[in-house]
């Protein structure tokens, strides 16, 4: 046997062999650093989304949020009003129109990257904003209604209109039905990109990434 040629024909199997795993391993650190990097994103544009919902629900206002409302021919004048009050919600978000979109349209890339049962946190925080949009418009129909036929009808009418305040503006009432959904969203996203996070910055992390396991 010619041992030569038998360690020969070891040695290109073992550079095929390192070869092939250097070129795994800095494919596995590249993924490692875009997830990451995808991550610290994510997380900031979430912390700042969280700010621009408390701003969208401020119950203070000032005129110039209202100043370009104009009111219709037709419109009388307490509907007039209604929509102008309405509308301070609607002039906010549209100053944070282009943070939700941006938010909303880097779930895909999320999903590929680190997966779609931790995207939840894009969809609840959209559903947040339009019931905050969405009871802004119920609002407007609500407060512009003068004239009721009986006390019960004025009673449930003043039931919705509390219901949807609430949402409108915050701390109007001592269970506030948003802050704690706005709060779990923030929870679960930090929960997922922390991890990524703290992960990719370990030796834990390391390893884990050069042995092929998912982070």
């Amino acid at each position: 046997m010619d041992w030569l040629e038998v360690i020969k024909q070891v040695s290109i199997l073992i550079g095929i062999w390192v070869a092939i795993y250097g070129i795994d391993a800095w494919r596995r650190e590249h993924i490692g650093k875009r997830q990451l990097e995808l991550a610290e994103d994510t997380l900031a544009l979430f912390y700042e989304a969280s700010d621009a919902v408390k701003y969208m629900r401020n119950p203070i206002s000032h005129s110039h949020e209202t100043d370009n409302i104009e009111q219709g021919d037709q419109e009388t004048e307490a509907e007039f009003q209604a929509r102008k009050n309405a509308s301070v919600v609607f002039h906010r978000y549209n100053q944070y129109q282009e943070l939700f979109n941006k938010i909303h349209a880097s779930r895909y890339r999320f999903m590929s990257q680190i997966g779609k049962s931790e995207s939840a946190a894009f969809y609840d925080l959209r559903n947040i904003v339009n019931e905050i949009v969405i009871s802004a418009r119920i609002l407007i129909r609500l407060w512009a209604r003068e004239h009721f036929s009986d006390a019960e009808r004025w009673e449930k009418h003043r039931a919705q209109i509390v219901k949807h305040e609430a949402i409108f503006w915050e701390g109007l009432e001592e269970g506030d039905p948003i802050n704690p959904k706005i709060d779990k969203v923030i929870s679960d996203i930090e929960k997922t990109c922390k991890s990524i996070i703290a992960g990719k910055g370990s030796m834990h992390g390391f390893l884990n990434m050069k042995l092929g396991k998912r982070s």
